[in-house]
């Protein structure tokens, strides 16, 4: 077993709020395999986490929010982060929160995060940069 301490912190959380922000939950982005949208493992911890602060304001409601690197066309890219988008809300629905607490979508390759646009090279942890949701607190 791997012994887990959580830091008790008093954070600001308002409308506008990235839950995912280091700042805020102090968790990692959620993260996309290639071409994929389903929740890995890794994801599915970090989703805990977001899900804890949900149960804990019964009243927030968080817009998931989810992109996708360059890589493929723009009309493929939109609908694969739309995908990713549902799949998050889905496992987050799953795991007890009421889907009316939850919107989202999918926004392709229209907001990178670093410098990997359509015919740049990068690397393949700069393409993953990319592929990620994000929780905005919407209402609290």
């Amino acid at each position: 077993y791997i012994p887990l301490t959580l830091k008790k912190r008093l954070v600001k959380i308002e409308q506008g709020t990235d839950l995912a922000e280091r700042d805020v939950l102090d968790i990692p982005t959620i993260y996309f395999d290639l071409d994929k949208s389903f929740i890995r493992k890794d994801a599915a911890f970090e989703l805990e986490k977001v899900l804890a602060v949900m149960n804990q304001y019964p009243k927030m409601k968080i817009d998931v929010r989810s992109h996708t690197d360059s890589r493929q066309t723009k009309e493929y890219n939109q609908r694969l982060s739309e995908r990713r988008a549902k799949s998050t809300i889905a496992w987050l629905v799953r795991n007890g929160i009421s889907p009316d607490r939850i919107t989202g979508r999918g926004y392709g390759e229209t907001q990178l995060v670093n410098r990997c646009a359509d015919g740049v090279k990068c690397s393949e942890a700069e393409h993953q940069m990319n592929r990620r949701s994000q929780f905005i607190v919407v209402e609290f």
